[in-house]
């Protein structure tokens, strides 16, 4: 196995611990470590290692160290899904001898640059909707920052992405090498000798001011009655200076900065992740403000935002945007950060999630429409911070809107929306056990209120679920099959689940989509979201909830029809048990009993019985008098006719109901038929086949007892009834 020796003696003298990766190439030693603020020797996530100290030292057991049952200075480091720095505590008789540190690797090579990236992205995402309702022209330069916060490292986070950029220093350099500058005017008193060009103005000064002097007796002067002149007269000077409002704010963003990365130096442990963080920020920072341009500016007290130097001018605009960014960041108290920094574990794969909630709105806001108060509800302010919403097992839900011609729908996205395990049809829910998809996107018929839509099947939800983890360290591309399986999970679970898709950082540029039928919903599917500025592929899942709002247009959509369908078969209990003999097939046809419906007609005489057996016909009255037929769609798409006549308590007289629905006959037409004495003027006729009735067990059944007979006199009126309804009155042998 690949071993690695690693040097303890600043915990005690001669001590080592040996780590044998279980498997090859997962230990490392990184020579760049400490510049990117990490431990030297790492190890990666979801891997297995054994670890062997000096007799008598000993690992504290946890989540992550097993200790051997048989020598306790032996055992295994298992960081599962653990990423980040990783704190290891020796021991020896029970004293705490020192610690040091392994470094846990995500299998995603660009992790680094990934969570970067993530947390730069959310923190811009926070300060645009903070921004969206608060627009200041004039604010104090007073920035709030609570270094005594339990959520240090987590306001340094937020800071240090907006200020450790290439974007940052372009802008700083700029500035220095273009600042803007103000010309302004004083007065000097000056040798008369020394200028070269006198103005109207001066020679009065010559003639009017003190300190004079008399003129040679030969001067020319003297023969316009000047005897004297003034040695030196004051005069205006043009003077270009940098001290400007502009660029004392630039002067008082970098020490503001450099203010906050001092205060995290002194609070922080030293040698610890935090604190040499901080110090390479602060050492930028003050090598910026060594420079000549900022010695010469003195310090403002408030800044007028609508500055247009500040607004436009390169550099000077950009650090603006940096600055209120920086000032709401460090204001800013994000509970769910505890998961993504607690303790110096970078947990990528929870920033992931967050991160994949502001790109999902951001696919959601280009097709449909969120009120802007909607977003009011991700920050909210406390006494005197702004609590960022977002946090693992917290539900966040916003609401919105798709007007067209076509039709109007309401949507609900989701964070953390949770489905409990529900037995209620009617109500959303899981049937199974709670489940909490990451993001929700749901979508209903404006018309209906939520819970009408989800009693009725007329809404629809799509689950979208964050997996960081790729299928292995040499293939970044794909997605891990155990994740589609727990879409199938949703999928089957979730009550009104339309699809249910993944979203991992894959480079995959083509989604995986799987349709369920014929249509992009019901369907699974992956879909590569990359943490990057170009090319993330969130165009795909655009592209994808822009299908999914025209699938919603269609009004004619099989997904629908199946859904109203549903809605009819499920919103009633099932009536008992249909455990008696009917055909598997009618007209070459899936025969379902509650949507077959059967004709139950009467015959007044011997004579007219023959005739229908030997015809293979019967006919209805037309008209609104009693016997006449109702032509409702029971009538006419039904499949049978049982007849019966005067005294019959029941019937088993079965005939199938071969014509597509009732053709008009007059009354000569029937006379031709060898129909006898028919008394109205026009009938309706369907032709008739007679039935197996070994096919329904030779059974008879009580007709009367048809929720739509009518006794007395109406007991000759045609109704009809469903073939289950029927067979569940049989009469027993």
């Amino acid at each position: 196995m690949q071993k690695l020796k690693i040097n303890l003696s600043h915990i005690a003298h001669d001590l080592d611990i040996d780590i044998y990766a279980v498997i090859p190439n997962t230990l490392f030693q990184i020579a760049d470590a400490l510049e990117n603020n990490e431990a030297e020797f790492q190890i990666i996530e979801g891997c297995y290692y054994q670890y062997k100290l000096k007799k008598g030292f000993y690992l504290e057991g946890s989540e992550v160290i097993e200790v051997s049952n048989f020598n306790n200075s032996e055992g295994r480091i298992s960081p599962n899904t653990y990423v980040g720095t990783l704190p290891l505590s020796i021991y020896e008789n029970g004293i705490l001898k020192g610690t040091f540190q392994l470094e846990v690797q995500s299998v995603k090579t660009s992790y680094r640059k990934d969570y970067r990236f993530m947390l730069e992205s959310i923190t811009k995402h926070a300060t645009d909707l903070i921004l969206q309702t608060n627009s200041p022209v004039n604010q104090t330069l007073e920035v709030d920052f609570d270094t005594d916060s339990k959520s240090l490292y987590q306001q340094f986070c937020f800071v240090k992405s907006i200020i450790d950029t290439e974007e940052f220093d372009i802008a700083i350099q700029q500035i220095i090498k273009s600042p803007v500058t103000n010309w302004s005017s004083k007065i000097e008193y000056k040798d008369v000798r020394s200028l070269k060009k006198l103005k109207s103005k001066d020679l009065r000064q010559l003639i009017h001011s003190q300190n004079r002097v008399p003129l040679p007796s030969s001067h020319p002067l003297r023969n316009s009655g000047i005897n004297s002149i003034a040695v030196k007269i004051p005069t205006s000077i043009h003077d270009e200076s940098i001290d400007t409002p502009e660029n004392r704010f630039i002067k008082y963003v970098l020490e503001t900065f450099l203010f906050f990365c001092e205060e995290i130096i002194l609070k922080s442990k030293k040698d610890s992740r935090l604190n040499n963080e901080a110090q390479t920020i602060s050492n930028k920072l003050e090598f910026y403000l060594q420079h000549n341009l900022f010695k010469e500016v003195s310090r403002p007290t408030t800044l007028k935002l609508n500055s247009p130097v500040l607004q436009k001018k390169a550099g000077y605009r950009d650090v603006l945007k940096t600055w209120l960014m920086f000032d709401l960041s460090a204001k800013l108290i994000w509970e769910g950060g505890e998961d993504v920094y607690s303790a110096g574990n970078k947990d990528v794969a929870k920033l992931y999630e967050y991160w994949l909630f502001f790109k999902l709105l951001e696919a959601v806001k280009e097709t449909f429409t969120i009120d802007s108060e909607e977003y009011k509800k991700l920050i909210k302010p406390t006494a005197d911070t702004l609590g960022l919403q977002l946090k693992e097992g917290k539900q966040i839900a916003l609401n919105g809107t798709h007007i067209s011609k076509e039709r109007e729908l309401s949507i609900k996205f989701s964070y953390n929306k949770t489905f409990g395990r529900n037995h209620d049809l009617s109500k959303e829910g899981s049937w199974t056990l709670q489940m909490r998809p990451d993001y929700t996107l749901s979508i209903w018929p404006k018309e209906l209120h939520e819970k009408e839509a989800e009693k009725t099947e007329q809404i629809v939800h799509i689950h979208f679920d964050a997996k960081y983890k790729v299928k292995n360290k040499q293939d970044n591309s794909k997605f891990k099959e155990v994740d589609i399986h727990k879409m199938h999970a949703y999928k089957d679970a979730i009550r009104r689940t339309g699809g249910a898709y993944i979203l991992y950082p894959g480079i995959d540029n083509k989604p995986t989509t799987f349709k369920g039928f014929h249509e992009i919903l019901p369907g699974l599917g992956a879909f590569a979201i990359r943490p990057s500025e170009e090319n993330s592929g969130i165009n795909h899942l655009i592209d994808f909830i822009n299908e999914i709002k025209k699938h919603f247009i269609n009004r004619a959509t099989q997904r629908e029809n199946v859904s109203t369908k549903t809605y009819q078969i499920i919103k009633d209990k099932p009536l008992e048990g249909l455990n008696e003999p009917i055909p598997e097939y009618l007209n070459g046809e899936k025969l379902i009993p509650d949507e077959t419906y059967v004709l139950v007609g009467f015959y007044n005489n011997q004579t007219q019985y023959e005739w229908i057996s030997k015809k293979g016909m019967y006919n209805f009255r037309m008209g609104s008098g009693n016997g006449s037929l109702v032509l409702d769609n029971e009538t006419v798409s039904a499949k049978y006719l049982l007849l019966h006549t005067h005294n019959d308590k029941s019937s088993g007289d079965l005939w199938k109901i071969v014509s597509k629905g009732p053709k008009v006959y007059t009354k000569e037409n029937l006379i031709k038929k060898g129909y006898i004495n028919p008394s109205q003027e026009y009938y309706l006729v369907i032709e008739l086949e007679k039935v197996n009735l070994s096919d329904f067990g030779e059974n008879k059944w009580d007709f009367r007892k048809l929720k739509n007979y009518n006794s007395g006199n109406a007991s000759a009126k045609p109704f009809t009834t469903t073939l289950t309804e029927l067979i569940h009155q049989k009469i027993e042998n």
